[in-house]
C-alpha cells in the first residue's frame, strides 16, 4: 500500500510531490523520501549562510521523516546527494557522515548540477527499508 508520509519538522512541499511516500507490504517497508533542502519549516526561511548549519538541518529534515515510519538512518538503503559547487563536497562529506555508521553506510551519488531549489547549496533525498 502507497501512504504519503508529512511531518511539520521538515519543509511543506514547494511544488506537486510530498515530503515522503511508503510503500507498506507484508513483509517490509521502504521509504522514498523527496530531496530536502535548508528551509527552516517553523518560519520558511532559508538557511544557506554556513554550509555545515545547512548540510545539517537537510540530514535533520531526512531524520524527522524516517522517524515518522519508525526508520533511522540505518535504515537508508540509497543516497543522493545533488550540490552546486563539487568543491563543497568535503564540508558536505564531513557532516553527512556523522550520521551514518561507516561499515553500514549507504549506497550514494554526489553530482553537482547548475541549479537547486531556491538556489540553496545542497539537496540530499533518500531511500530507506525495514530488513
Amino acid at each position: 500500500m502507497k501512504k504519503i508520509i508529512y511531518t511539520d519538522l521538515a519543509p511543506s512541499p514547494i511544488g506537486p510531490y510530498n515530503q515522503a511516500v511508503l510503500i507498506d507490504t507484508p513483509h517490509q517497508k521502504t521509504l522514498y523520501t523527496s530531496g530536502q533542502i535548508a528551509i527552516d519549516p517553523a518560519t520558511g526561511e532559508l538557511k544557506i549562510d554556513d554550509l555545515k548549519e545547512e548540510t545539517h538541518l537537510v540530514m535533520k529534515h531526512l531524520e524527522s521523516l524516517l522517524k515518522q515510519v519508525d526508520m533511522t538512518f540505518e535504515n537508508v538503503i540509497k543516497t543522493s546527494i545533488f550540490l552546486n559547487d563539487m568543491s563543497n563536497f568535503a564540508t558536505v562529506n564531513e557532516v553527512y557522515g556523522s550520521y551514518f555508521n561507516e561499515a553500514t553506510a549507504p549506497a550514494r551519488e554526489t553530482v553537482e548540477v547548475a541549479n537547486l531549489p531556491k538556489y540553496v547549496n545542497v539537496e540530499i533525498s533518500v531511500i530507506a527499508m525495514t530488513f
